[in-house]
């Protein structure tokens, strides 16, 4: 990928960080819109599991990048800079139904090992899916993180992916 170079996930910053305080975007190509989509997310973690460095994501079922998610089994996250902190928020209000989100906020996409990432991206992980599986509220032990799904009871889906590789931008 032009004017990025591929790091180790050692070298990576720390992902409480990057996934909590600067966000990240979960991009993947939308077939029926001939186009990218990208949501901004804000829970996940990245670690070592199965002898394999994985990144988890975790994505509400009504949103648009879920059916995605569910079409695909590869796909970018994304990290940028804090100069790109509207077009994190635009990305996380707006749906990719009804919005060229990426287009709206004046990202471009670009191939990254046969996925879509972020021309702009600070950091890409290109991410494998090897297990998802839906939150269930009979497992939840702490009662207080129920409070998230009070409402709705909108329980996220959850992706433990293989990081295939990293990319940082030079």
């Amino acid at each position: 990928m032009e004017g990025f170079r591929e790091i180790d996930a050692r070298e990576l910053d720390n992902a409480q960080k990057m996934i909590g305080d600067d966000w990240m975007l979960i991009t993947a190509y939308d077939k029926d819109q001939n186009r990218v989509n990208a949501m901004t997310a804000s829970w996940g973690t990245m670690g070592v599991l199965w002898n394999k460095n994985v990144c988890v994501c975790f994505v509400r079922p009504q949103r648009h990048t879920h059916k995605l998610l569910c079409e695909q089994n590869r796909f970018c996250v994304v990290f940028m800079s804090e100069e790109h902190r509207d077009a994190l928020k635009l990305c996380g209000r707006e749906s990719g139904r009804d919005t060229d989100k990426l287009a709206a906020c004046g990202l471009h996409t670009v191939e990254c090992d046969g996925v879509p990432a972020i021309k702009e991206a600070k950091t890409v992980l290109v991410c494998k899916k090897l297990y998802e599986d839906e939150l269930r509220e009979d497992r939840f032990l702490e009662p207080s993180v129920m409070e998230t799904y009070r409402a709705k009871k909108d329980f996220h889906t959850f992706y433990v992916c293989e990081i295939e590789k990293i990319y940082e931008k030079i």
